[in-house]
């Protein structure tokens, strides 16, 4: 399902002692996971609203993930949504859906976006949330003079997922005297019936000091390591007549190219392997078999992509790949820096996670007899 988001990064964070979207969380700025979370969901554009002296910052820690937009907020959280949803709607039909979120909540999950783009296949609008837990008191002085009903109360969360037009509508409606605690509230306002999907206890919203702490301890590595997995993959093709080769989605001129049904990108094909390998998914030939006429000459971007989607659809996180590419020519390292571009651009993730490299056979084997080219890729994924 596709969708746009909003990350609201405006604040100021008094509370946690400045602006924590700036703050380092697990070896990186707070907002940069979120962003993260939503390049490796799928959004197909982000909007992130940061305050307007703040955008060159925001430009170097997200600016060269996928699909990312930075945009100057307002004087208020509303006011900065609402130059998100500006923004969008240059370019977003009415019907698109719109996930809004905090840049303060850093532990965002694809699972948890998925499970929210699910609900919005029965709702109208849904919004992440949990049930309240805790004894609730009222009071005055200090002093408990009430204990109210947790029955039917829930902890509002955010991602919130909306219609691009419903949510415009429920900005539109909004009484401009009045402060809205999210646009669930807003969205009620205009009648729109918002359902609630359970969200998560470590979606908790980074709010005083002590916060980042606790939600770096979730973060710890006994956690992560439980489901991450390790795929590995190779590939070899001849050298034949021509006049470029294509390697890790960059043309090459070269006075040979690389035989095979598609473009014959091996450094692709290897990491292709090594993707489905990891995730379980088999190989790139049970995919694509070279014997269907319509992947004859195909572009191997193509199949790399299908396999990151794969992973992403099952909640699956990339965590970092390497291809090494065997040949005497052509040079590879002019070409490198280029190639992790275009890897990161094809996966959806940061280029500090993709590594190229090149080596020879020292004129040994068909590689050294420059016969044909090998590849071979390893990775990392969550899942």
């Amino acid at each position: 399902m596709s969708f746009k988001s909003i990350i609201v990064a405006g604040g100021s964070g008094l509370r946690s002692g400045g602006k924590k979207q700036w703050r380092a969380f697990c070896g990186r700025p707070v907002l940069w996971w979120p962003v993260d979370a939503f390049v490796r969901a799928g959004s197909d554009d982000i909007v992130v609203v940061v305050p307007v002296d703040d955008m060159a910052l925001a430009e170097s820690i997200v600016g060269d993930l996928p699909h990312v937009r930075i945009v100057s907020g307002g004087a208020t959280r509303a006011l900065s949504v609402e130059n998100g949803l500006k923004a969008l709607e240059a370019t977003a039909g009415p019907k698109d859906i719109v996930l809004i979120h905090d840049a303060a909540r850093p532990l965002l999950t694809v699972e948890l976006v998925n499970r929210l783009l699910e609900g919005l296949k029965t709702m109208r609008a849904a919004i992440l949330a949990l049930p309240v837990a805790d004894s609730l008191k009222r009071i005055k002085d200090q002093v408990i003079t009430d204990a109210p009903s947790r029955e039917n109360l829930w902890h509002a969360q955010t991602p919130q997922a909306f219609r691009l037009a419903d949510i415009s509508h429920g900005f539109a409606l909004w009484p401009a005297d009045q402060e809205a605690t999210d646009e669930a509230m807003m969205a009620a306002h205009a009648g729109i019936a918002v359902g609630i999907v359970e969200g998560d206890a470590r979606l908790q919203k980074l709010t005083y000091p002590d916060d980042f702490a606790v939600l770096e301890a979730l973060m710890s590595p006994p956690l992560s390591l439980r489901n991450m997995r390790v795929g590995q993959g190779f590939d070899v093709h001849r050298w034949g007549d021509g006049q470029s080769v294509w390697l890790c989605g960059i043309e090459i001129s070269h006075d040979k190219t690389l035989i095979g049904h598609s473009d014959a990108d091996a450094g692709l094909h290897a990491l292709t392997d090594a993707l489905m390998g990891a995730a379980g998914l088999g190989d790139i030939g049970e995919h694509f078999p070279p014997t269907d006429p319509q992947w004859k000459g195909a572009p191997s971007y193509i199949f790399l992509e299908h396999a990151a989607r794969l992973i992403r659809e099952r909640g699956g996180e990339i965590i970092n790949v390497d291809v090494t590419l065997i040949c005497e020519q052509p040079k590879i390292k002019p070409h490198r820096q280029a190639m992790q571009q275009r890897l990161a651009e094809i996966l959806g993730v940061d280029v500090s996670r993709v590594s190229v490299k090149a080596t020879t056979t020292e004129k040994l084997g068909f590689t050294g007899r420059e016969e044909g080219l090998a590849a071979q890729a390893v990775c990392l994924i969550m899942l």
